[in-house]
């Protein structure tokens, strides 16, 4: 079994400096229990007698995958539901450990919704403060940019919804706050999972911004979103998964346009 490792003081032939490399990496869950039909009664069965199930399922959630990604890319990860996407960002992460093959990285990656994880019974306003250093910002640079994450999120444009406790907001609300969070530091890598996918064009378009200024201070964006738009409106390369396994690596537009011949979408 492998783990995350480091990149660092790696430089490709052209001077550009990698930030993650995937080497053959395989990523398998292992399901405990369940399975076959009646299987209810007879969980209900093992549970009642207290019996261990002897039954594993593995599911084989990335195959194989290997890439390099570089400092200054925005990277787009396409594939329909199940494809290993977020399997992959997670494994990014250093949440998830490979089976077979490795991650490295060059800095630390930061999964947005993980790192600036949010808490319904506290308010907006203790959530920026606590997200923000949860992401690694000092309380001072909390508090300077407290104001920004605020005004970005776009969730106080109507009523003074920053004093209320998260579980009154929608979870399109939640989104843009933990974008909004994590928008405000600069990463190494940041991973986005389909956060351009909520809110209105005004805030999707704060985000493509954000995401391209992210780029230019040299950091590493990936970004899986199920619009391709979004995709193409941000990011330069595109990595195309299905059923765990890289079917093409390469400029935006080229991928785009094979993946939506294949799928029609």
């Amino acid at each position: 079994m492998a783990d995350k490792e480091n990149a660092t003081g790696l430089v490709a032939d052209d001077g550009r400096v990698p930030t993650v490399i995937a080497d053959d990496l395989h990523i398998v869950y292992r399901v405990y229990g369940g399975g076959g039909r009646g299987s209810a009664t007879a969980a209900l069965r093992r549970i009642v007698r207290r019996e261990p199930s002897a039954r594993v399922r593995e599911v084989h959630a990335v195959r194989g995958v290997s890439f390099v990604a570089y400092r200054g890319e925005a990277i787009g990860l396409i594939g329909t539901n199940g494809s290993g996407k977020s399997t992959l960002l997670r494994a990014i992460a250093g949440l998830l450990p490979a089976e077979r093959g490795r991650v490295y990285t060059d800095g630390q990656p930061s999964l947005l919704g993980v790192n600036a994880a949010l808490m319904n019974d506290l308010t907006g306003e203790r959530n920026v403060i606590l997200g923000g250093l949860a992401m690694g910002m000092t309380r001072e640079q909390v508090r300077q940019r407290y104001n920004g994450i605020v005004e970005f999120s776009g969730i106080n444009e109507k009523d003074d919804f920053i004093s209320l406790p998260m579980r009154t907001y929608s979870s399109g609300m939640q989104a843009r706050l933990r974008f909004a969070i994590a928008a405000a530091k600069d990463h190494d890598v940041l991973m986005i999972d389909e956060a351009l996918a909520t809110g209105d064009k005004k805030f999707q378009r704060r985000s493509e911004e954000r995401i391209r200024e992210m780029r230019a201070e040299a950091g590493t964006v990936f970004l899986v979103s199920h619009n391709n738009k979004s995709i193409r409106d941000t990011c330069d390369r595109v990595l195309w998964l299905e059923k765990g396994e890289l079917v093409m690596d390469g400029p935006t537009d080229q991928v785009l346009k094979a993946y939506e011949e294949e799928t029609g979408k």
